[in-house]
């Protein structure tokens, strides 16, 4: 019988939430399947592990009992869901999410709000756009697209980041779980208000569709679903646009020629690919296993890596680089298998054919005046929460 992988009780949670790349570039030549004691998970950290895992969705159950996620969110998700339970609750949301309510009903909202979002900035300022711009404009655009409006950008934004830390609580603190708990209770009020005027007017918002469907879920996995969307629609889109932005703004002839052809999706692209803004996931080993000649016994906990697997050697040249055009960029930050991401496509146009655009032919000669005052922080969601951008 194989071993078991080996044990690391030196690689701590803070380390992993101020810069984790160091480590994982260590491990993928040196461990790429490891458990981690601060952890408490087997991380895998080459890609073709990760993808194998997510692909193998019998072997791999998202129903992983050990996570925070259920604590953080008050309830069983449809993140930690599998087969026709998962299907069920997915394409409960899913019309809100169909590809012509996108462009005909969502993305001429979210261009107004860049539109009005772009404008109000001060030019010739240096300015921090992680709350300002990037957090606001994907509180925005997503406060519509679930049917909840009335929510604030800032309640918004405290919500997803409540959640995601909540979600991320590996050390089981409680100040985290204190703060889902509040965002918990915001949600629930909004949504117990919103009610009535969604079963009297129907409309493709998330909330509604959910609502009025012939067979629909019970209200307690609607709230969930809600708050999963708030959890990651805020997050990804906000941390894609910062890590995108500070990519071009650091590497001046890349954006001079991202600006020049347009390559707004491939730059898009590269930057998620760059720093995954979910960059990592746990699935619950359902059945004794091996991956690379390890035991993974069945209860077992693998985490995978997808920020790690993104700059594989074994995948692609240089992967530490922010390169919008290099020869290829696969990459994983949006997931595969029944778990791909179901607001990628809001994503990729809101940030990628929507705000980068707008932004910058308001401000074509934007800068970062000092990369030290920008500050990387995150294991499971990561991206600047400090990012001061010259508007010029």
């Amino acid at each position: 019988m194989p071993d078991l992988a080996p044990l690391d009780d030196t690689i701590t949670l803070d380390q992993l939430d101020r810069d984790p790349f160091p480590i994982y570039r260590r491990l993928r030549a040196e461990a790429p399947v490891l458990r981690v004691k601060s952890v408490g998970r087997t991380l895998l950290t080459k890609a073709a592990d990760t993808k194998y895992v997510k692909d193998n969705p019998d072997l791999f159950s998202s129903d992983d009992p050990n996570t925070p996620m259920k604590r953080a969110f008050q309830a069983h998700t449809l993140m930690r869901k599998d087969g026709a339970d998962h299907l069920r609750e997915r394409t409960a949301m899913a019309p809100a999410f169909n590809p012509k309510v996108i462009m005909g009903e969502w993305m001429p909202q979210y261009n107004q709000i860049a539109q009005d979002y772009v404008a109000r900035l001060p030019r010739g300022e240096v300015v921090d756009l992680f709350n300002v711009l990037s957090g606001a404009f994907a509180a925005r655009g997503l406060a519509i697209l679930l049917g909840m409006p009335e929510a604030s950008d800032e309640d918004m934004m405290e919500w997803s980041q409540a959640l995601i830390e909540g979600a991320g609580n590996f050390g089981w603190r409680d100040a985290p779980f204190e703060r889902s708990d509040r965002a918990n209770a915001g949600i629930n009020a909004v949504l117990d208000a919103a009610r009535a005027r969604h079963l009297a007017d129907p409309n493709p918002s998330a909330y509604s569709v959910m609502l009025n469907a012939d067979d629909p879920i019970p209200d307690s996995q609607i709230y969930a679903n809600i708050k999963i969307a708030i959890g990651g629609g805020i997050n990804e889109p906000r941390d894609a646009l910062n890590t995108t932005l500070y990519g071009l703004l650091t590497n001046p002839d890349q954006c001079a020629q991202v600006v020049a052809n347009g390559d707004w999706d491939r730059a898009f692209e590269e930057g998620v690919r760059w720093v995954a803004p979910i960059s990592a996931s746990s699935r619950l080993v359902t059945e004794d296993t091996e991956i690379r000649g390890h035991l993974i016994p069945k209860g077992d906990t693998v985490m995978t890596i997808q920020a790690s697997a993104n700059r594989d050697e074994d995948v692609l040249e240089n992967g530490e680089v922010f390169d919008v055009y290099r020869d290829k960029a696969p990459h994983q930050s949006f997931g595969n298998g029944p778990h791909f991401c179901q607001g990628t496509h809001v994503a990729r146009r809101a940030v990628g054919q929507v705000m980068l655009p707008i932004l910058f032919d308001r401000f074509p000669n934007m800068s970062i005046p000092d990369t030290d005052a920008v500050i990387w922080r995150g294991f499971g969601f990561r991206g600047p929460i400090q990012i001061p951008v010259l508007l010029e």
